[in-house]
């Protein structure tokens, strides 16, 4: 079974519209956590689409233009660092998850969500470990909110370029840490994830 016949599995229980749920961002030091919602006609297909994970980011970059053009709808949401510190990464993520599909312009008859936790929502609801391997929807969502994120986070590198955020996008890399070391921490920084660091470091200089 491909991704799409695995959505098209679906339709087959009554339903007509599929929607995709994926996120972006759950593991970095810094910067926001992303999610989309990509919504498409069953006879939408293009095999390219697959797990953002395993794609490059040139290939992500030209299947997000693609998905934009060719979805029935999406939406993207988003939590940024100070809320994710302040209600935890998995709250934030289901948050940005249930956002993003309160942005459709399109109501869909089931959700398909990446993992295997869910947000409340009024629409029949499934999580689906693997997710982004499985469905054709959730990976096209994967990719969306990869590609937002990561442009969120090369934003954020023009202002702080030592980190190198432009190449890791917040994700713990030695690069990362060692900059964290020696220039402290910034404002986009994730505090709940440094914690342990922030403490055995007690020179760490919060940047303004």
């Amino acid at each position: 079974m491909n991704l799409k016949e695995f959505d098209n599995s679906y339709l087959e229980n009554g339903h007509e519209l599929v929607c995709g749920v994926d996120e972006a961002g759950r593991g970095p030091l810094a910067g926001p956590v992303v999610a989309a919602a990509v919504v498409f006609d069953e006879n939408v297909w293009n095999d390219a689409v697959n797990d953002s994970k395993k794609l490059s980011e040139k290939k992500r970059s030209l299947l997000f233009n693609w998905i934009v053009k060719n979805a029935l709808s999406y939406g993207v949401g988003i939590v940024h660092h100070e809320e994710i510190d302040r209600i935890n990464i998995l709250n934030a993520s289901l948050k940005a998850m249930k956002t993003a599909t309160e942005k459709l312009n399109i109501k869909p008859d089931i959700i398909l969500v990446d993992g295997n936790r869910k947000f409340e929502t009024e629409v029949k609801c499934h999580a689906i470990v693997g997710g982004d391997g499985k469905s054709f929807a959730i990976a096209a969502a994967s990719i969306v909110a990869k590609v937002t994120r990561d442009e969120i986070m090369k934003n954020y590198a023009f202002y702080y370029p030592e980190y190198g955020w432009y190449k890791n996008k917040g994700y713990p890399t030695k690069e990362h840490f060692e900059a964290i070391k020696k220039y402290g921490v910034t404002p986009i920084h994730r505090k709940t994830f440094l914690k342990k660091l922030l403490i055995t470091q007690n020179n760490f200089n919060l940047l303004k």
